[in-house]
């Protein structure tokens, strides 16, 4: 599954950086199918391909940067690997029930 779409880039791009913002609009929701983490991205930095957004369920949950190639290349058992939430809608990070 590609976890950015053409899509998405374009509505990241679109929106910006929300590092600083407090309530920033969460544009995409990846998952382990196989475990816990989830992550909720906010911003998505093409060149470097680097995310920014809401981690849960490794052992904490933070703000923070992620590697979207480092998520690309997990592959957990019978080859399940992390995917995007096609179900989810954007929305504000107070608005989610995390």
């Amino acid at each position: 599954m590609e976890l950015i779409t053409l899509e998405l880039k374009e509505r990241f791009e679109t929106i910006g950086r929300q590092s600083e913002d407090l309530n920033p609009i969460i544009i995409a929701k990846f998952f382990d199918p196989m475990g816990s983490g989830t992550w909720y991205v906010s911003e998505y930095e093409p060149e470097t391909n680097i995310c920014f957004g809401y981690v849960t369920g490794l052992g904490h949950n933070e703000w923070g940067y992620f590697s979207l190639t480092e998520l690309e290349a997990i592959e957990r058992h019978l080859g399940m690997k992390i995917e995007r939430d096609i179900c989810f809608t954007e929305a504000r990070f107070n608005d989610l029930k995390i």
